[in-house]
């Protein structure tokens, strides 16, 4: 099994497919990174060699990966809540940022719905 920037990289995958178990590349980074490299996108990630994967691992020192990526993203989102500007309160409350509606949806980031004590529709009373 290959290791690559502290991840192991999925068994019997084209390695187009088993590289984008890094945080950070997507289609796009893992099909440039193994054309510069030489590497055919349907080699099954069984059978690269060490050699490849220096070479794999080289081409990714151009690109922002894995534990550098999450702390930008992390500092970038804490910046905003320092901020108090209208994205970082979003993320301090834990609502949807990007402008979704949330009267209805939005269950990932609200998270479960709870129920409130002694609320009734309006229908239900007529």
């Amino acid at each position: 099994m290959a290791r690559l920037l502290g991840v192991d990289l999925p068994r019997n995958k084209a390695m187009k497919i088993a590289i984008r178990s890094i945080y950070g590349v997507g289609p796009k980074v893992a099909i440039d990174v193994l054309t510069k490299v030489g590497i055919n996108l349907e080699t099954n990630s069984n059978e690269i060699t060490e050699e490849q994967v220096q070479l794999i691992r080289a081409a990714l020192d151009e690109f922002t990966v894995e534990g550098d990526l999450r702390r930008e993203v992390a500092l970038n989102i804490k910046r905003l809540k320092d901020l108090g500007c209208y994205r970082g309160i979003r993320h301090r409350k834990g609502l949807p940022v990007r402008g979704q509606r949330t009267h209805t949806n939005a269950r990932t980031r609200k998270g479960p719905a709870v129920a409130i004590a002694g609320k009734k529709s309006i229908k239900a009373m007529k």
